[in-house]
């Protein structure tokens, strides 16, 4: 008999039996959780029922524990103890689905910039950026936004394009003339990008130091240690830069949203789309190199 009943055994009615019994009472319960002391007066006679056991002796002054009500409080409070954890886990962020960008240096510190463009502190998801100036794999859901130079090709892949990026020779404003006639490059076997292979590729440059990264580029440049080329939406952002020259034609490049096909129809990833097609519009003059601070001619041929 008992076991059968048991089967019936609800661990909402348990953690009512942990307030009644902490609190002493209906009326104290039913304030606690707010709902009605004759409903918890059932519950608390189908508990008993369920268990084959008297939980409670009531008086008017209260619900004061048997020995049976005793033993299960304690056996309660240890179940609730082992429970929380795992209400703790469903309430972290983790929960939240991410959504995986991927850029290069510079666009990932465009968005970093922007951040608050993409995401809110109510937003159902969170944002991972993977920067890499390698391409990730999206038809294998490596990532779920690629931002790409080129259309997306592939039968699962499907893109946007939200305009194009112009690059031009930066050096930093106060750089001496030695820098002025000097280049800093990324190394050949680091190279990734159009703009890297296109300063590799001419002939009689004077490159005095090599990067492996465009981020140490960049600080190179910042340096006053020689030209380095980079995008306008980069150098054009920087007040420590300027342009030797106008931006160089030959590097202008489409940018694309790309995706996967199944995936951008998911809530979070639309969203981030929307945002992300909506602030890179919204600069595209400055993508375009059609915003710079300032210039100077140019004074190495390239």
């Amino acid at each position: 008999m008992y076991v059968s009943k048991m089967k019936n055994l609800d661990w909402d009615d348990i953690r009512l039996f942990i307030v009644v019994a902490q609190s002493g009472g209906l009326t104290s319960a039913a304030t606690a959780l707010g709902s009605s002391a004759a409903t918890i007066g059932r519950r608390m006679l189908a508990l008993e029922h369920a268990l084959s056991r008297q939980l409670f002796v009531r008086r008017q002054s209260g619900y004061e524990l048997t020995a049976d009500g005793g033993e299960l409080l304690k056996k309660a409070l240890a179940m609730q103890a082992g429970a929380r954890p795992i209400q703790d886990w469903l309430q972290t962020e983790q929960i939240k689905p991410a959504v995986r960008i991927s850029g290069g240096t510079w666009t990932a510190n465009f968005l970093c910039e922007n951040f608050a463009r993409l995401w809110s502190s109510d937003d159902p998801f969170t944002i991972t950026f993977k920067t890499t100036e390698s391409r990730l794999d999206i038809a294998h859901r490596e990532i779920d936004i690629g931002i790409r130079s080129h259309k997306p090709e592939g039968a699962n892949l499907a893109g946007r394009k939200t305009g194009s990026v112009a690059h031009a020779r930066y050096c930093a404003r106060n750089a001496p003339k030695r820098a002025r006639d000097s280049w800093v490059s990324i190394l050949p076997e680091d190279t990734h990008t159009q703009a890297t292979r296109w300063v590799n590729n001419q002939e009689n440059l004077r490159v005095v130091a090599w990067a492996n990264t465009g981020r140490t580029l960049y600080d190179l440049v910042c340096a006053g240690v020689g030209i380095g080329v980079l995008p306008c939406f980069a150098g054009d952002r920087d007040s420590k830069l300027e342009r030797v020259g106008p931006a160089l034609p030959e590097l202008l490049q489409d940018q694309w949203l790309v995706m996967h096909d199944d995936d951008r129809h998911r809530r979070e990833v639309r969203t981030v789309l929307d945002r992300l097609g909506a602030l890179l519009e919204e600069h595209a003059p400055l993508f375009n190199g059609l915003r710079p601070l300032g210039m100077l001619s140019s004074q190495s041929k390239s």
